[in-house]
C-alpha cells in the first residue's frame, strides 16, 4: 500500500490512512506500506537546501530532502501503534533499499527484502519511506520527484505481493481528465504499456518509472482514492484501476476499447529553425547538444528540402528546458548553420491512446478530421503504435480533449 503527500498531510489525514491499513490488515493480509512525505514538505526542504548553498552537493541535499519521509513513516508507524496494530517503520538504508550513487536521481538496484518477509510474516506491519534508498558507499540516496510510487512497486516486487494499491487524491485512471471532460469513465483495466505513454504524455496518476518497473516486475498495481470513507470496505470489494499485463486483460470479461484514454500536455514548446543547410549531420548538429544536456525532444518535423539546399526543422521541447535550449542552440548558430531561432510556448499536446489501435485502421485520420471539424490547427504530429499525438494551440487544448473524447465514444452514458 502506498499513500501519496495529500493523504499524510497531518495527524488527521494520517489517522485515516492508518484505519485503512489496519483494515487490509484485519482481511488477512501481510502490509507493507510506502509513504511520501507531508503534502508541500519536500519543496520546503528543497528551498533550505537552495538557502544554503546554491551550488549544493546532491548527497547533502538527499539527507535532508530524504527527512520529509523519515518523519511521515514514524508518525504512521505510531498511529498504527496507537489503534492496536503491530508496526515498526523501517528507513531505506535499513531495509535496504540499494541504489546507484546518482544523488537526487538514483535508481533502484536491489531490495534485499528477507528482514522485511520475516517482519510481515511475524504479524508486523512495514512502514517504510518511499522515495529513497541507500548507496553503494552507504550514504542516503534519492530517486527524483515522485519517486515514492517507484519505491512502493520496488517493495511490491521484493515481497512478491499480490498487489500494489496505490492510494491518491483519485479514484481510479480515467478516460480523460474529469475536470475537462464531465463525461469521463473511470475505468476498470488499464494495460501497463497504455499507462506507460499515458504517464508520458501529460496523465499525472502515476509516475513513468514506476509503471516501466510494475511492467518490467509483473507487479499488479491498483489505483485507489484515499479520501474514502472511514466505514467504506477494504480496497479488495471496491476496485479502483488496475494496471496489469496484455495476457490479464485479455483473460477478463472486459470488451476492449479501441482507444483507452486521451491525455493533454500543455508543459510543451516549440522550436523552429529556419534555412537548416540541407547536408548530412546538420540535424545531429541540433540534437545531439540537447541530448548531451538532458533535453528531451519529443515531436520532430523536417520539412522538405527547397531548391536552396536548405530545410527548416520544428520539434518540441518540455517547457521548463525551453530557456535552456534556446541558449544553447544560440550559441552555436554558426556551426549548425541556421538563419532563425524561432521559439512559441503557447502549445500543448493532446494524445490518444489505446492497444486497440494495433488492429485497427482510421483512429489517426478520426483524430485529424474531429479537429478539423472544429477548426481546431495541427501543428506537428507523432505517432508510436499505441498512440497518437498532436500539438495544437494552449488556448483549444480543453475544447480538443471534449470533441475527441465524444468522437471515440468514451463519453459515459447520461
Amino acid at each position: 500500500m502506498k499513500f501519496g503527500g495529500t493523504s499524510m498531510a497531518g495527524s488527521e489525514r494520517i489517522r485515516r490512512v492508518a484505519g485503512i491499513v489496519k483494515r487490509q490488515q484485519e482481511a488477512g493480509h501481510e502490509v507493507a506500506v510506502v509513504v511520501s512525505a507531508m503534502s508541500g514538505e519536500t519543496d520546503r526542504l528543497v528551498n533550505f537546501c537552495r538557502e544554503a548553498n546554491a551550488l549544493y552537493d546532491p548527497a547533502e541535499y538527499d539527507v535532508v530532502v530524504a527527512s520529509g519521509e523519515q518523519v511521515t513513516s514514524g508518525l504512521l508507524a505510531l498511529t498504527l501503534q496507537a489503534i492496536g496494530c503491530k508496526a515498526r517503520s523501517w528507513q531505506g538504508w535499513q531495509v535496504p533499499i540499494k541504489t546507484d550513487d546518482a544523488h537526487a536521481k538514483a535508481r533502484i538496484e536491489e531490495i534485499d527484502a528477507d528482514a522485511l518477509i520475516a517482519s510481515m510474516a511475524a504479524g508486523e506491519i512495514a512502514v517504510i519511506p518511499g522515495f529513497q534508498g541507500v548507496s553503494p558507499q552507504g550514504r542516503v540516496t534519492t530517486l527524483g520527484r515522485g519517486g515514492s510510487d517507484t519505491s512502493a512497486v520496488a517493495v511490491a516486487a521484493a515481497v512478491k505481493a499480490d498487489r500494489c494499491d496505490i492510494y491518491t487524491d483519485v479514484d481510479g485512471v480515467y478516460t480523460t481528465d474529469p475536470r475537462i471532460v464531465a463525461k469521463a469513465r473511470k475505468l476498470p483495466l488499464v494495460t501497463y504499456e497504455e499507462m506507460l505513454e499515458l504517464a508520458s504524455v501529460g496523465s499525472k496518476v502515476l509516475q513513468t518509472r514506476s509503471v516501466s518497473l510494475a511492467m518490467k516486475e509483473k507487479v499488479r498495481v491498483q489505483v485507489l482514492s484515499s479520501f474514502i470513507d472511514e466505514t467504506a470496505p477494504a480496497a479488495d470489494t471496491i476496485p479502483g484501476t488496475l494496471i496489469v499485463s496484455d495476457e490479464e486483460l485479455e483473460g477478463s470479461d472486459m470488451e476492449r476499447q479501441l482507444i483507452t484514454g486521451i491525455a493533454a500536455d500543455k508543459n510543451e514548446a516549440k522550436v523552429t529553425l529556419t534555412r537548416v543547410p540541407d547536408r548530412p549531420g546538420a540535424v545531429a548538429s541540433i540534437f545531439a547538444p540537447l541530448a548531451e544536456s538532458n533535453i528531451n525532444v519529443d515531436m520532430i518535423i523536417q520539412n522538405v528540402a527547397k531548391d536552396k539546399g536548405e530545410t527548416d526543422v520544428t520539434f518540441t521541447v518540455p517547457q521548463s528546458d525551453l530557456a535552456r535550449a534556446q541558449a544553447m542552440l544560440e550559441e552555436r548558430k554558426d556551426s549548425i548553420g541556421y538563419y532563425r531561432l524561432i521559439a512559441d510556448g503557447n502549445v500543448a499536446k493532446i494524445s490518444v491512446v489505446g492497444v486497440g489501435m494495433r488492429s485497427h485502421a482510421g483512429v489517426a485520420s478520426t483524430m485529424f478530421k474531429t479537429l478539423a471539424d472544429r477548426g481546431i490547427n495541427i501543428i506537428a504530429i507523432s505517432t508510436s503504435e499505441i498512440k497518437v499525438s498532436v500539438l495544437i494551440d494552449t488556448d483549444e487544448t480543453e475544447l480538443a480533449v471534449r470533441v475527441l473524447h465524444t468522437a471515440y465514444g468514451l463519453d459515459a452514458a447520461a
